[in-house]
């Protein structure tokens, strides 16, 4: 365990050289997805450049999603890091520092699904004020999830989502940020008045003062980037800077496991240590970081994390975790008690490299192996099943290559095995797209996609297309679906006939209102999907 922790830290300590200034996040909505580009919008790109990793959150812990290899003032178009999929509406997360100015912009993103703003000039580095400047910049959201179905009754659900970060309150060193949503169903407000924290959800709700450009504190509920697998932390946070290296500290305790409240049986402390290289267009990012979270008083879990990304060689971006937990347990067959170590055990570790051969051709690998995440004190009513599963290892490879201007043809294939399971994992997708179809103008994109489990196999044909209706005002896409189940089960497959419609209208330069439709045709059985969603931005 030292050797490790020694080697880290020499990776951290080994480059020396001036970095970026006190973070923070901010919020992009995913407007549009296509077979190789998922695009992004914030409300504005300033301090997000080409090659930055964007976050999302899952479980309560920052994941690497999407990587952005081109951006305008207001928009990004990204590639994803994984195998997870994405939808409209989706919601990522990106690092800005204060000095990092973004310096490749393009000219235009006119993505697929909403046309974006063309870039504002990028002002001088020495031309910005350093002087503290009031910025608030928030979103309100009012989305609606309709189900209908002949075999089901009708179902609706309301999500209501409010974000703002307000940056130099007053002209001050005092900021505040925050993520709310509040999710109910239609008519249905029992479990609202049982728990309100059965719908209202509070991500992020904090406060942070600069002391000056070294000393930063936070207060409040916060997922620190630093500390991400530790998940949000209620309490105190305090980060030092010295050049390019950062050291932080928390202390407070995490949310509830079950509805997400504040539980202050649950305290967690920890710290980290980090070394930010930013030159140009290049950038590399480490950092370590030690976590003990507690349950009543009892070690839950304690364990180290390690993250690396940089982009230094031109075209290759590579990213890497590790995961180790310090605290175990195991089950002692004679007596059936259970006896702790000290022992490090690699929990997660996760590999990923995307290189750009020319303008034509683009390749990533990438390698996961993952073991569940064992909380020993809020899980020890099912601790022998966690103990008892295996990790999960996973390879995904992924091709991208455009022969032509507006015609790109990509292949992605996974791989993904687990002891228990018997038989290993496997897919294979590719698709073709072409981004300007004569006459109709609009780009068409068709795919395959061929899945086989331990349980059963899949086939999946679908064919697209979409196009600005009014340029700047009115986007809409059409899709079609037909997929194919056969379980292992069962001697008769599973059909069904997809369709899908979707409409993004900008009503004004802040207001946007979208509308998708799905509907999913069985031999017997359809079911159909409305989701409309309202966003204010201001």
């Amino acid at each position: 365990m030292k050797k490790l922790l020694l080697i880290i830290i020499v990776l951290i300590l080994g480059n020396n050289i001036s970095g970026q200034e006190l973070s923070s996040f901010v919020e992009g909505v995913i407007s549009y997805t296509t077979s190789q580009n998922i695009y992004v919008k914030f409300e504005t790109t300033d301090g997000i450049k080409a090659g930055d990793t964007l976050y999302r959150i899952k479980a309560n812990n920052f994941i690497p999603a999407l990587i952005v290899s081109e951006l305008s003032s207001i928009s990004c178009v990204c590639v994803p890091v994984g195998s997870d999929k994405y939808s409209v509406g989706d919601k990522v997360s990106g690092k800005v520092t204060r000095d990092n100015i973004p310096v490749n912009k393009i000219e235009n993103i006119v993505p697929p699904a909403t046309p974006v703003a063309k870039t504002t000039n990028t002002p001088a580095k020495d031309s910005i004020n350093t002087e503290p400047t009031q910025r608030i910049s928030g979103r309100i959201a009012l989305a609606s999830y309709s189900n209908f179905s002949n075999v089901s009754d009708f179902s609706q659900r309301m999500r209501y989502n409010f974000s703002m970060n307000a940056v130099n309150i007053g002209g001050s060193n005092l900021s505040g940020e925050t993520y709310i949503s509040f999710v109910h169903r239609l008519n249905e407000w029992g479990e609202i008045k049982n728990d309100v924290f059965n719908g209202l959800k509070i991500y992020n709700l904090a406060l942070s003062y600069e002391f000056n450009k070294k000393v930063k504190v936070w207060v409040g509920r916060k997922i620190n980037a630093r500390l991400s697998n530790a998940g949000a932390i209620d309490g105190a946070q305090v980060e030092l800077k010295l050049k390019s290296f950062s050291a932080g500290l928390v202390g407070g305790s995490r949310p509830d496991y079950i509805n997400y409240s504040f539980n202050p049986s649950l305290l967690q402390m920890g710290g980290y240590l980090a070394h930010d290289y930013h030159s140009g267009d290049k950038t590399m990012q480490n950092s370590i970081a030690l976590v003990e979270q507690k349950n009543k008083g009892l070690t839950d879990r304690r364990f180290a994390y390690f993250q690396h990304t940089n982009n230094l060689i031109p075209g290759l971006f590579l990213f890497g975790s590790l995961e180790a937990d310090l605290f175990n347990k195991s089950r002692n067959t004679q007596d059936s008690s259970y006896s702790a170590d000290q022992k490090l055990k690699l929990s997660n570790m996760y590999f990923t490299a995307r290189y750009k051969f020319s303008k034509q051709v683009s390749m990533s690998l990438s390698y996961s192996s993952r073991k569940n995440i064992i909380y020993y004190e809020t899980y020890k009513d099912i601790i022998d099943r966690l103990l008892e599963e295996a990790s999960t290892q996973g390879y995904m490879a992924q091709i991208n290559y455009r022969p032509l201007k507006n015609l790109t043809f990509g292949v992605n294939a996974g791989y993904r095995t687990n002891k228990q399971d018997p038989n290993p994992s496997k897919n294979v997708y590719g698709y073709a797209t072409y981004n300007n179809v004569p006459w109709l103008k609009a780009a068409a994109t068709i795919s395959a996609t061929f899945l086989e489990t331990g349980y059963l196999s899949s086939s999946i044909y679908s064919a697209g297309l979409s196009r600005d209706l009014l340029p700047g005002k009115l986007y809409g896409g059409v899709n079609y679906r037909w997929v194919k189940y056969k379980f292992l089960s069962a001697e008769t497959p599973l059909v069904q006939n997809m369709a899908e419609l979707n409409l993004t209208w900008r009503m004004m330069k802040k207001l946007n209102f979208s509308v998708n439709v799905e509907g999913t045709f069985e031999k017997s059985r359809n079911y159909e999907r409305v989701y409309l969603s309202l966003t204010q931005r201001f």
